[in-house]
């Protein structure tokens, strides 16, 4: 729209409300586009405000509080008609020579094949979703949202760091891993409340990753949780943290996404 000024194009009609990956991964690419393509994201960490209408777009000021030779700063504020949904602080690095390690193993999960019984359906465009074997989710029913699972994307992705860092930060935020402390119920809110990611190492899209979430706790009607993400190869690319509102929805109408599996042939 203007220097620093970005607005969203996709609207889309959801009555949960504006999800807040979508609005994460936009405020990201906005905040991509202020930085040169030799500086990818390496971490993040948003703070969701208010509900968003998702049939409205979203405005994206981008503030650039620090161009160093190595790192970019930047802060993103996300509103909607005059309010702010998400302040979003970002962080780009031009990658430098040095070690390579690290101590997380991937669990053992062989990478799935399209079709199988296990695909998952999310309540995301464009993403395709395998339940991992080892999932270790608490919940049983139809409506499951498993810990484990396989993800890529549904569309080639070009080779562009900071729109690859968008779209995993995109179906980071679709899973909880509190399903591995208690099993909530369907009028439970489940709202994120902040979303931090660490992007450790390049990460390809257009092949398998293995995201594994673990919750840590549940108290003063917030919860938290952990999770790591792996390509096929085994390699740690991303790391991410999530305060989910835990509570009774007032309304009594679920106040999270759903993840499930698709009916079998």
């Amino acid at each position: 729209m203007d220097t620093d000024l970005y607005r969203s194009g996709t609207l889309y009609p959801d009555p949960r409300g504006l999800f807040g990956g979508q609005v994460a991964a936009q405020a990201l690419r906005a905040a991509g586009h202020t930085v040169g393509t030799d500086r990818p994201a390496h971490s993040l960490h948003g703070y969701f405000l208010r509900p968003g209408d998702p049939s409205r777009p979203v405005i994206f000021e981008v503030h650039r509080d620090r161009d160093g030779r190595s790192y970019s700063a930047r802060r993103v504020v996300a509103r909607q008609g005059g309010k702010v949904v998400l302040n979003l602080a970002a962080s780009f690095h031009r990658p430098e020579d040095g070690p390579d390690l690290q101590a997380e193993v991937m669990p053992h999960e062989p990478a799935p094949e399209l079709g199988s019984p296990a695909q998952l359906e999310a309540d995301t465009v464009g993403i395709d979703f395998v339940e991992a074997a080892g999932a270790r989710s608490v919940l049983a029913d139809a409506q499951a949202r498993p810990s484990r699972v396989w993800a890529r994307s549904q569309v080639p992705l070009p080779d562009d760091p900071h729109l690859q860092a968008c779209v995993l930060t995109y179906l980071s935020d679709i899973l909880t891993g509190l399903t591995t402390l208690t099993v909530p119920s369907p009028e439970m809110l489940l709202t994120s409340l902040d979303h931090a990611i660490w992007f450790h190492r390049p990460v390809d899209l257009n092949n398998w990753v293995l995201m594994d979430l673990t919750g840590h706790s549940i108290a003063a009607g917030r919860g938290m949780y952990s999770g790591r993400l792996f390509s096929e190869d085994g390699r740690l690319v991303a790391g991410l943290t999530q305060e989910s509102l835990f509570r009774t929805s007032p309304t009594g109408r679920p106040g999270s996404r759903r993840i499930r599996r698709k009916p079998q042939n």
